[in-house]
């Protein structure tokens, strides 16, 4: 026990939880986007019958060597020079020893001292920050085979367990940060933009569940006591698999630290390490074992794979190949098409092919506003309804840009504007097939002035309140010359009337 900690227990009770400091780091799973394995040729494909796709070399059998999967380390570059980390020209291969019942070789290849990525950092949107903008250091990202899939059967009266051996070898790209997150809210960012790099760059589809993204959280807390900083224990939650998990297991791990500390003074001298997991029907943490240290994996280099050189003109290849990045994208819509940061933010969450869509109309409509407006409203509505991609769905660029310049033409308002477009979803046709299967007709101006002198002379007591100041009455009359006439643009019909009305 720590002597200032016991010694002082009415100092440590006064302390108050936001007075301490939540210290964060996480380590990123993800698997990258190959046909095959790390290290041998098995197929990485999801939901496949258990234990088919294995070899002699992914379940560790006597005599078998591997082969390192090319593309593998390309996209470990790729995601290397995203995340702005400096990359390795020599990478070497090390076994990370450990016995669980997915690790078939009793033995895990990972890198140990030298990472094929080295330091780098992530700008994140952090709205608690006073710049708006927070920088995450990365330490490392390395390369390593992910382990099998242990499956618990507690529906049996035996509550059996079996091992699924498919995902043993699949390629992972490990990417660990700095302690330098400071609340859940920023660990669920710090996500959220490396998810969407990794997107945007081809390297991983990050599918929470089918376990293509995975996160373990570092957390303790920093407290101020007196003149000492006290430091909690360590702890590690493992496996979330959601970003929401990450969020509220932060919340609840560092409210525990600081009742853990206030009743008993542990600080980061007094116990271990620990390892919880993140019991999300009751969303709670519980412990699983103590935390190990390096040593006790007992690190040694591969003597089954040599070191791996990495050429500039390679690195320089992959750098040339790489998309505008999330954060260039924002920047580019907000200054160059005077979207507002949260409109641009929104467009490019939904991934590069919205991007490009958008970038499409907005050019051929030369209006990014109404571009903005209606594919953020319209468009992503009806993905999100029919549970498209935007690849999928039935209207082109093209031919939405043709019917936004109908509407900023003023040939149609608002209102038949997304009939037509729904019509256009609906039977994957153009704007003007649309217009004609809708009966949208343009109105003659003789025949607008028409039914506003008819409204005006049926509805005396709308007209006497909007005389009298009540403007917002006019719309009663425009609604009824749309139930007469559904082609007037009631645009036109308001101008007309209050004309009429007012003179």
């Amino acid at each position: 026990m720590n002597p200032t900690s016991s010694s002082q227990p009415n100092d440590r009770h006064a302390v108050k939880f936001n007075d301490a400091k939540i210290i964060i780091g996480l380590e990123v799973h993800v698997q990258l986007d190959t046909d095959s394995k790390l290290f041998c040729g098995c197929s990485t494909r999801f939901g496949e019958d258990a234990n088919s796709q294995t070899c002699v070399v992914c379940t560790g059998m006597p005599g078998s060597l591997p082969v390192i999967n090319q593309r593998a380390l390309e996209l470990s570059i790729r995601a290397g020079l995203s995340l702005n980390c400096q990359i390795a020209r020599s990478t070497k291969w090390d076994r990370k020893n450990y016995f669980y019942p997915d690790l078939p070789k009793g033995y895990q290849i990972s890198q140990f001292d030298q990472p094929i990525c080295g330091p780098g950092h992530l700008e994140i949107d952090a709205s608690e920050s006073p710049s708006k903008s927070r920088r995450i250091r990365i330490e490392r990202a390395h390369l390593e085979e992910d382990a099998g899939k242990s499956i618990h059967d507690e529906s049996s009266r035996r509550q059996d367990s079996k091992i699924d051996l498919n995902r043993t070898g699949t390629p992972l790209l490990e990417i660990v940060t700095h302690p330098d997150i400071r609340t859940a809210a920023e660990a669920k960012a710090f996500l959220s933009e490396l998810k969407l790099i990794l997107n945007y760059i081809d390297v991983s589809d990050c599918n929470m569940q089918q376990g293509n993204l995975r996160c373990d959280a570092n957390i303790n807390l920093h407290i101020p006591l007196g003149e000492e900083q006290i430091a909690t224990p360590i702890v590690e939650i493992k496996n979330l698999n959601s970003f929401r998990a990450v969020e509220r297991s932060i919340t609840y791990e560092a409210q525990r630290q600081f009742e853990v500390w206030q009743e008993h003074g542990l600080t980061i001298a007094d116990a271990p390490k620990q390892t919880r997991g993140w019991n999300d029907p009751t969303q709670t943490t519980t412990l699983s074992r103590e935390k190990e240290d390096s040593a006790d994996y007992r690190y040694f280099p591969d003597p089954d794979l040599i070191a791996v050189k990495i050429e500039e003109s390679k690195i320089q290849q992959i750098q040339s190949q790489l998309v505008q990045l999330p954060s260039e994208l924002r920047k580019s819509l907000v200054e160059q098409y005077n979207l507002k940061p949260e409109d641009a933010a929104v467009i490019v969450s939904q991934g590069r092919g919205v991007v490009d869509y958008f970038l499409e109309v907005a050019d051929g409509c030369q209006d990014s506003r109404i571009a903005n407006n209606w594919i953020g409203q319209e468009v992503l509505r009806q993905l999100n309804e029919s549970n498209q991609t935007i690849q999928q769905y039935p209207v082109s660029p093209q031919q939405f840009t043709e019917l936004l310049k109908l509407v900023i033409a003023g040939t149609l308002d608002q209102t038949r504007g997304k009939e037509v477009l729904n019509e256009m979803v609906e039977h994957s046709i153009s704007s003007q097939q649309a217009i004609q299967q809708l009966g949208i007709k343009p109105v003659d101006n003789n025949e607008l002035v028409t039914l506003c002198e008819k409204l005006i002379d049926e509805n005396q007591e709308v007209v006497e309140q909007i005389q009298a100041g009540n403007q917002k009455a006019i719309g009663m009359l425009i609604g009824k010359a749309r139930k007469i006439n559904p082609n007037a643009n009631p645009g036109l019909i308001k101008a007309m009337l209050s004309e009429m009305i007012s003179s």
